[in-house]
């Protein structure tokens, strides 16, 4: 009998052992979008109202889409003095735009919202006249920063919204590390940032890439694993405008034309050790076109980089580099 509770007692703590782990999982909008995110606690501890807390305060910082926020008034001339999110940004994309020789070029703004793609809506005045008017102030190089003071030519407007998600994402990732969490995963609008396992699984977070589908429906044909990586992806076949006449303009913005980027490239995805890198690059990268992307990340070798394109038949195209998963 002692040998049979033995056994029985044994087989209970195999399996209590071996029982999976579930992560904690929290989700709801944000940045125009939506969140979700899975870690694995010790404590079980509920973080929701700290994440929320730090998202409001990045779009304070950041965000276009807010009349008081920090950006907003940067762009009014009713602020100079800015925090330490801005300042993360700031130098994040001034990297970007050197190394990029200004294809990704956050002062491209105004131009963004003449073709009605950015915070102020109702604008799509591309006739040649204004576009030529609003280039003259683009420039990543007519802005300095110095003590936390930003100085800018005061028709300059600033935007930063192909980096800003990556870098909330960093916010939140950086957040759960400094709480000991060592396995999560974070994801606003299919861009993400993941460290170790999905212990649930007990396997690598497996991660999407969208189909390029115009009709706006979501699919995927290649699921990936990452481990310690961020990923963020751009793409030009959901967002566009049509004009009265039929023409179809990508959001995409050429910063030496100022008109929407001529590119083959449909989706252009970017690995990289930190999401906002990981952002401001899959970016720039619908911009360049498959050549420009595949000789930029010969001499940047910490980017790895996934494009669907459209080739010289309209095929349907991939191509992954700096040793991408396939």
């Amino acid at each position: 009998m002692k040998n049979i509770s033995f056994a029985l007692l044994f087989l209970m703590v195999i399996c209590c052992k071996t029982k999976p782990q579930e992560n904690i999982k929290l989700s709801g909008p944000v940045f125009g979008t939506a969140f979700n995110i899975q870690y694995l606690s010790d404590d079980n501890t509920n973080y929701i109202n700290e994440i929320d807390s730090l998202f409001n305060v990045v779009n304070q910082s950041l965000s276009t889409y807010i009349s008081d926020s920090d950006i907003s008034k940067i762009n009014r001339g009713e602020l100079d003095n800015v925090d330490l999110h801005f300042i993360n940004v700031f130098k994040a994309s001034k990297d970007i735009y050197e190394k990029t020789n200004g294809v990704f070029d956050p002062t491209i703004g105004n131009v963004v919202n003449a073709w009605n793609f950015g915070a102020e809506q109702n604008k799509f005045l591309t006739d040649s006249t204004t576009i030529d008017s609003l280039m003259a102030f683009v420039g990543f190089n007519k802005l300095s920063l110095y003590n936390n003071k930003i100085t800018k030519p005061k028709e300059t407007y600033i935007e930063f919204n192909a980096i800003a998600k990556g870098y909330g994402i960093d916010v939140i990732a950086d957040f759960l590390e400094s709480k000991g969490i060592e396995n999560y995963l974070v994801d606003i609008g299919g861009d993400m940032r993941v460290s170790g396992l999905n212990l649930e699984r007990n396997k690598q977070w497996q991660v999407g890439i969208d189909d390029p589908n115009f009709d706006g429906t979501q699919s995927y044909s290649k699921v990936i694993a990452l481990k310690d990586q961020a990923m963020a992806t751009s793409g030009t076949y959901r967002k566009f405008k049509v004009d009265e006449d039929g023409n179809r303009y990508a959001h995409i913005i050429n910063t030496k034309t100022g008109y929407p980027t001529k590119t083959n490239i449909l989706s252009s995805s970017v690995i990289a050790g930190d999401c906002m890198t990981a952002d401001g690059y899959a970016t720039a990268f619908q911009a360049m076109g498959v050549e420009g992307v595949k000789q930029f990340v010969k001499s940047n070798p910490e980017l790895k980089a996934y494009l669907i394109y459209l080739n010289d038949n309209n095929d349907l195209q991939t191509l992954a580099l700096n040793g991408f998963p396939e």
